[in-house]
């Protein structure tokens, strides 16, 4: 009988040796009983990682699975030199919106393959903001699941602050940090003090300079260069593919979304419904009276010329365009905006707002701790993560409800 059990481990271990393990995003792992144990599942065992865990039912506040499967990204090849393009040639912004995909990494940490459970995971934000609180939670919810020792750092928007809390979780030999950067530029200079304490890096959220990129495992985070292609056309429909169209643009330290939601739009809108004009854009940051301002004004310089609104945030910015709408007695002005926390989605039931973008607030703080498991239990991981998105209507808003923050 002995020798019979030896025989049927050996030959498992035999075959377990031409399994591959590459970890695929479009295939959240899960673990089912089985009459057999697999030997994955015994190597598993003998590492102490929590086979049993499966985050693929878990769900957000606001009904939806905490984290959809992403789909593979289609990459166009690199320009020669992008910035020698025209600004309104979707290829000039390549090196901001892929940046990801065309780096080349510099001393990575190798994974010890001992699993994530009990492992000091350090989450660092950016400041103060219900989103924020959102996803911790959806960080937690993972964190949890793997049993992962998960803290959740805030610098309340100060850069020097967010380097001391770096500098705290290195000193406290994080086994991994997990990063959203206030300073796309700074960023570099954090990932380098990072790698060069042998402590394993994923950027989320919000997208650095490629530079940076270069000393971390992976980015994760919210594709706002699609989100914004898609809010273009839907936007496009409504207005039939004719009149002006005008942008509130993000902060400009912002990083990323100071130019996806702005050139995003605008490009693909000149390629898409080329009869409609992008007539001007302006730094509205968050800032309600200075975007009511910039509305009026709109209105006042463009008359009836201008049909449509592009806002990069569906609170501060979107409330300040409506509000000045409904003073200027112009609802005929189409309004879409980035993100769907309460106030967007409100606005886009009463028929205040037409369209917003479907973004994970839960998900932005579950993936990145999802692709940490997935590392920490050996599993090759890709370079970039893009959350799931959709285009929120007042047809589909109900589905989104109640909002995450």
């Amino acid at each position: 009988m002995k020798k019979l059990l030896a025989l049927v481990i050996a030959f498992f271990l035999l075959s377990g040796m031409f399994v591959s393990c590459k970890y695929k995003r479009n295939d959240y792992d899960t673990y089912k009983k089985t009459d057999s144990i697999s030997v994955n599942d015994q190597l598993a065992y003998q590492n102490n990682i929590d086979v049993q865990a499966d985050i693929s039912k878990l769900k957000s506040y606001d009904g939806q699975l905490l984290i959809y499967p992403t789909q593979n990204k289609n990459i166009p090849n690199r320009p020669a030199d992008p910035d020698l393009l025209p600004i309104s040639d979707p290829m000039h912004w390549y090196d901001i919106q892929f940046p990801g995909w065309v780096v080349d990494k510099i001393n990575i940490p190798l994974s010890d393959g001992d699993g994530p459970k009990g492992k000091k995971v350090y989450v660092i934000i950016t400041s103060e903001h219900p989103y924020w609180t959102a996803v911790g939670i959806g960080a937690k919810k993972v964190a949890d699941a793997y049993g992962i020792d998960f803290k959740m750092l805030n610098p309340n928007g100060d850069l020097v602050k967010q380097n001391e809390l770096i500098e705290d979780a290195i000193n406290d030999n994080a086994d991994m940090i997990i990063l959203a950067t206030i300073d796309t530029r700074k960023a570099v200079t954090q990932a380098k003090k990072i790698n060069e304490a042998g402590i394993p890096l994923i950027f989320f959220n919000t997208l650095p300079e490629s530079e940076a990129l270069k000393y971390c495992l992976a980015w994760t985070g919210p594709d706002d260069w699609e989100n914004f292609k898609m809010l273009a056309r839907t936007l496009a429909d409504e207005l039939d593919s004719i009149g002006g169209v005008c942008y509130l643009r993000h902060a400009p330290k912002g990083g990323s979304p100071y130019y996806a939601r702005n050139w995003a739009p605008i490009t693909e809108l000149a390629d898409y419904s080329p009869m409609i004009k992008s007539l001007d854009s302006k730094d509205a940051e968050f800032n309600y009276d200075k975007t009511k301002k910039i509305v009026i004004d709109w209105i006042n310089d463009y008359g009836d010329e201008l049909k449509g609104i592009v806002c990069s945030d569906d609170s501060i910015q979107a409330i300040g365009a409506i509000n000045a709408c409904k003073e200027m007695n112009r609802p005929d002005i189409v309004i879409v905006a980035s993100g769907n926390g309460k106030n967007g989605m409100d606005a886009v039931k009463k028929g205040d707002m037409f369209a917003i973008t479907y973004q994970s607030a839960e998900a932005d703080g579950a993936l990145p701790l999802k692709v940490a498991a997935d590392w920490f239990s050996g599993k090759e991981i890709d370079n970039i993560y893009y959350l799931s998105s959709n285009i929120i209507t007042k047809k589909n808003v109900d589905k989104y409800m109640p909002a995450q923050w």
